[in-house]
């Protein structure tokens, strides 16, 4: 596994990217950086983090996905990763709010944003970039949240978890190529954020609603019960929860 660490960078899924477009890249190569300047969220948001304090990296995943419906398995083998590890931490309360932000009880403390790049011979690249907050302190202008030390009052180091994330990642990409989802779908549902919960939604035309969630699809989609007994399924872009 090639390993390559940056002091600066404007987003490490570009550069991973760019190095796909002109080179023969191994997979499963990792890009960190200690500094990224124009970082991604889900939805075009952006992403900042203080400089060193946090893990911020894009990992090279290939020859693992072949079906474009089956694309959001590697969404499932990524985020329970990431909970695999802060469980090995003892992070408490940690859950994946749909379809892959990382929560410790209702502070987020990872982001994750999967980009595939769809080949003529059916082969999916995909570059998956991870946002994860260890050792900021300071989130006073992001109030929902927070970071491994400040739940922990502890320090962690990067290069540990960053190793323990890289063999979680490929210990799942590895269930996902001999076809054993089963087990990843049940885990991902059993760490889903708010499942059973009534809670309140907002579409894209910022009307509210209350919602229960029941499921993920295959696709990916968020299955809502809704008040009038009736279920329905949302794309990403269609609605968002207030909590």
């Amino acid at each position: 596994m090639k390993i390559i660490k940056l002091n600066a960078i404007d987003s490490t899924n570009d550069f991973l990217k760019n190095m796909t477009r002109n080179e023969v890249v191994e997979n499963f190569t990792v890009v960190v950086t200690q500094n990224q300047t124009k970082g991604k969220g889900q939805m075009g948001s952006t992403w900042n983090s203080e400089i060193g304090k946090n893990l911020i990296m894009s990992i090279l995943v290939k020859e693992i996905l072949n079906e474009i419906d089956k694309i959001f398995h590697l969404n499932i083998a990524v985020s329970l990763a990431v909970i695999q590890v802060l469980e090995e931490l003892k992070i408490p309360k940690v859950s994946i709010k749909w379809p892959n932000d990382i929560m410790s009880d209702n502070k987020k403390i990872a982001g994750i944003l999967i980009e595939n790049s769809f080949k003529s011979d059916n082969t999916i690249d995909s570059i998956v970039g991870i946002g994860l907050n260890v050792n900021q302190k300071e989130f006073s202008s992001l109030p929902k949240a927070s970071s491994l030390s400040v739940i922990t009052d502890s320090e962690f180091d990067l290069d540990i978890i960053l190793d323990k994330i890289l063999f979680q990642i490929k210990r799942n990409c590895a269930l996902i190529s001999s076809n054993q989802n089963a087990h990843l779908w049940k885990n991902y549902h059993d760490n889903l954020f708010k499942k059973g919960l009534p809670m309140a939604f907002e579409d894209v035309n910022k009307n509210q609603f209350m919602g229960i969630i029941q499921e993920v699809s295959v696709d990916g989609k968020l299955k809502l019960l809704l008040e009038d007994d009736s279920f329905k399924f949302y794309e990403l872009k269609q609605i968002q929860m207030l909590y």
